[in-house]
């Protein structure tokens, strides 16, 4: 608002929109954020005990904020909060908050959008782990001397703060879902990271000042992103998407062994919770990725099981103090695909060879052993590669017992486990022709321990980069990978529908700052949950009556079962 005109135009445009807000909701909402323990988070950070008394309650802000997301697709603006506050509800509703009256003009919007303003400013200002002033066009080495200057442990503490009280206002989006989640969820979720704009115009490196949001960075994407299995993309490569923002590291719930697809009448599944995002966290693009990530798992609601957790081609490339050894300890199993300089032998333990996630015999035959890197370099067709994926079954080590609490499991090589016969090990010999026969191949050295012993123990760190519990390529593995990486880009799209959150543009959150993109996203992706819940609920014929509305027509998918990394058979052949 630049002008007199600019103001009363606009006060005009939220009269028309302006629509007063029944005590019911008032009181709906209210019970929601009793119950989300947001208040007994927020009000200690923002609490005075000097200066002049406040106009308005934590309480009466966090209230605004629910319901100008509700009404506007989940963005949540300071103006909309301060129209609806002090001139959408009720004269009982205003007094029980203890909310002022305001003439209705614009002398009497500003200062109520004022009173709006200073809470909420104060409260990003206690969670806010950046040092760096916002809205300011910074000089690169007071950035650096800024940095220097910051206590790191305060740092984390804002920044724990932060996501803390941005998982809380998710969580209420979760509150009516809770006992589906319990009943019919097995913990296992999707993970990604998509981004975000900020209202903020990026920045080259080389300039000598920074954004006006110094917090945020560049996201670039090129051809190498889009298809990992290309190793050798030129430096001078066509960028294909560049935006000025975050990275919005999301955890999405979906129960792979559950279909999910219509019911013969065409309406949904009741059993088949749709996917949920479950928790978040935010950072620069491609910075942390691993430890921005093992944030968001961390605010999974404790109360969840927890099962496999699947991610792009990003997450195998972690070191794996980092990322793998944590989600494991954390009670998730990886699910992964592998790139191309991935594939094959990835590595060693005792003998054992571990071949794109999987510990197998060291003398599995050397074309099962790269079918995947053979199909690849277009040596063998897809109908091939699935009959060795196959076959490889034969060569698994199998589990002899569970891991123990520290990670450590006793494994046996398959002559063990009675699916081949070894030579190395006679009393194996003569079981049958149905079991194959290892040739193991000479060597003047001694035979490895998984060749000797009757059991190995495979510590947590062996292969813990790589490593994954279902065997790859199999129609198990596919049912649970792409299940889950169906689920996050999936809500991914969900969430960036221009007629609704619109996630991606920074237009939908103006204010500048990690910690205020943190909070407005997180009504952002709460609107998209509850809209999800929606859509779905009224998707289901209840009584045997017609649902509300149809689920929408899926697109005609390939089975389980035909994918390849070069692509889906048309046909499976037997």
């Amino acid at each position: 608002m630049t002008s007199n005109l600019d103001r009363e135009d606009h006060l005009a445009k939220l009269r028309t929109r302006r629509l007063p807000i029944p005590d019911a909701e008032v009181h709906e909402v209210l019970a929601e954020l009793e119950d989300s323990g947001l208040l007994a988070e927020i009000e200690p950070l923002v609490a005075q005990v000097t200066g002049r008394c406040r106009k308005l309650t934590v309480r009466a802000l966090l209230l605004g904020m629910c319901l100008a997301a509700a009404r506007n697709s989940g963005t949540v603006t300071l103006t909309s909060v301060a129209n609806l506050l002090f001139f959408a509800l009720s004269d009982e509703a205003r007094e029980q908050f203890g909310i002022p009256r305001y003439p209705d003009h614009a002398r009497g919007f500003e200062a109520g959008y004022g009173v709006v303003r200073r809470l909420f400013h104060r409260l990003v200002k206690a969670v806010d782990p950046s040092p760096l002033p916002k809205n300011h066009r910074l000089d690169r080495d007071l950035v650096t001397r800024l940095l220097n200057k910051a206590d790191p442990d305060e740092i984390t503490r804002k920044r724990s703060l932060m996501l803390r009280i941005a998982n809380l206002i998710l969580a209420m989006s979760l509150r009516d879902a809770h006992i589906l989640l319990e009943g019919r969820w097995n913990g296992s979720a999707a993970l990604d990271a998509t981004v975000i704009g900020t209202y903020a115009k990026g920045l080259s490196a080389d300039s000598p000042v920074t954004a006006s949001d110094p917090d945020a960075g560049w996201y670039v994407r090129t051809a190498k992103h889009k298809d990992p299995l290309v190793t050798d993309v030129p430096a001078q490569e066509r960028v294909k998407k560049r935006l000025y923002g975050y990275d919005a590291c999301l955890v999405v719930a979906r129960d792979p062994d559950r279909d999910g697809a219509p019911l013969p009448d065409g309406s949904a599944n009741p059993d088949v919770v749709p996917s949920l995002v479950v928790a978040f966290s935010l950072d620069k693009p491609s910075h942390r990725p691993a430890e921005v990530a093992l944030e968001a798992l961390q605010y999974v609601d404790p109360r969840y099981p927890r099962g496999y957790l699947a991610g792009d081609r990003l997450y195998p490339d972690q070191k794996p103090h980092k990322f793998q050894l944590p989600i494991r300890a954390l009670g998730y199993q990886p699910v992964y695909d592998y790139a191309k300089d991935q594939l094959g032998v990835q590595a060693q333990f005792a003998g054992a060879e571990l071949i794109e996630g999987n510990w197998y015999c060291p003398s599995m035959p050397q074309p099962l052993k790269d079918a995947t890197k053979d199909l690849v370099n277009k040596k063998i067709d897809k109908q091939t590669w699935i009959n060795r994926i196959q076959q490889r079954t034969t060569y698994l080590f199998m589990p002899k017992q569970r891991a123990d609490a520290e990670g450590h499991r006793r494994m046996m090589c398959p002559a063990e486990a009675n699916r081949t016969q070894c030579p190395l090990k006679p009393y194996t010999l003569g079981r049958g022709i149905h079991l194959p026969l290892i040739d193991p191949a000479p060597s003047p050295a001694d035979s490895p321990p998984a060749c000797t012993q009757r059991t190995i123990t495979l510590p947590p760190e062996a292969g813990a980069q790589l490593w994954q519990p279902l065997q790859y390529g199999t129609a198990e593995w596919q049912r649970v990978y792409f299940r889950l990486r169906n689920a996050i880009e999936g809500m991914n799209g969900f969430g960036k529908d221009p007629l609704y959150e619109h996630l991606e543009p920074g237009g939908t959150r103006r204010i500048r700052g990690i910690a205020a993109q943190a909070i407005l996203l997180a009504f952002q992706l709460a609107h998209a949950n509850k809209r999800k819940l929606a859509t779905w609920a009224g998707s289901i014929a209840l009584h045997g009556d017609q649902p509300h509305r149809r689920p929408t027509r899926r697109r005609k998918t390939k089975p389980l079962g035909t994918w390849t990394p070069k692509g889906y058979l048309a046909k499976t052949t037997a």
